[in-house]
């Protein structure tokens, strides 16, 4: 089974930054033998095909994946993410694309916790039945929650091992996510301080867009990294997505390094016109 909904833009250059980070943080997780927890506020299915009609409707992942794809020049960040996706493409044909939960369960041991929050009940399904036929340790290893991500995430923190991550990607088409993401995360370090926060947001001509991490960097945090990717201009129309941002508190003590080098490369290969840019802001102790 795979979805339907968010295949629409799987691959995309959003999913790129986001997935890249996120890899290199589940690696440094699982640096120590300590388990830990990831909590996905809202999961999506998991899977996706990229030949699915959804997919191939507007092809987003041929200007995002697509064109790192065949890449061998790629630096470390995105060598291993270009690894994780390849090893759901062994033929060497691109075809799937794993979500956050799945690119979780791959970084995932024994005794580390997978969290999924869906409210959709679509996708909720397609998304109990993908972890269905992944069967064995994943089932035993995860929980899914059709359920409002933001209001169950509290219910979870800290969690018992208090290593973990909390992974904040709503679809923002309603604009009060933004508000609830700040409210999120807010609430979280109440809870668990320590954990490490990573929330994804998208660059569109929306006042709250450009406030969200102004109000995530005003919730006092003493460690905290901001990276965006713009790949084109705004639309003149004031519709689409032209970039996409990472806000994380606590983030591993390398991915600012592994950034740097990134983040040109990446702004150079998915550039849609020559108004593509990138930002890295960095805060620690």
């Amino acid at each position: 089974m795979f979805s339907y909904r968010h295949a629409f833009h799987a691959g995309n250059h959003a999913d790129v930054l986001k997935h890249a980070i996120l890899i290199h943080v589940l690696d440094y997780l699982g640096q120590k033998d300590t388990p830990y927890w990831i909590i996905d506020t809202h999961a999506g299915a998991g899977l996706y095909r990229l030949d699915s009609d959804w997919a191939a409707k507007n092809a987003e992942f041929a200007d995002g994946i697509g064109r790192l794809w065949n890449r061998a020049d790629a630096p470390p960040l995105l060598a291993r993410y270009l690894e994780r996706i390849r090893a759901y493409n062994p033929a060497g044909t691109l075809r799937h694309y794993p979500g956050s939960p799945w690119l979780a369960l791959d970084a995932m041991r024994d005794h580390d916790r997978l969290r999924l929050f869906e409210a959709h009940p679509t996708e909720a399904e397609v998304l109990v039945g993908n972890l269905e036929q992944q069967g064995g340790i994943a089932l035993r290893q995860t929980t899914i929650f059709d359920t409002d991500g933001f209001e169950g995430m509290k219910a979870l923190l800290p969690p018992p091992p208090r290593r973990g991550l909390v992974l904040i990607d709503p679809s923002y088409e309603d604009k009060q996510d933004y508000r609830r993401v700040t409210l999120a995360v807010k609430e979280g370090l109440k809870r668990f301080a320590t954990g490490t926060y990573a929330v994804w947001y998208p660059l569109v001509q929306r006042r709250e867009s450009q406030e969200l991490p102004r109000q995530l960097e005003k919730l006092g945090a003493k460690r905290w990294l901001h990276a965006a990717l713009s790949v084109r201009k705004p639309a003149a129309d004031g519709f689409g997505l032209h970039g996409s941002g990472m806000f994380l508190i606590n983030p591993p003590w390398t991915l600012a390094a592994a950034l740097k080098e990134a983040l040109p490369w990446l702004k150079q290969v998915l550039a849609q016109d020559p108004r593509a840019r990138y930002t890295l802001d960095v805060r620690e102790d």
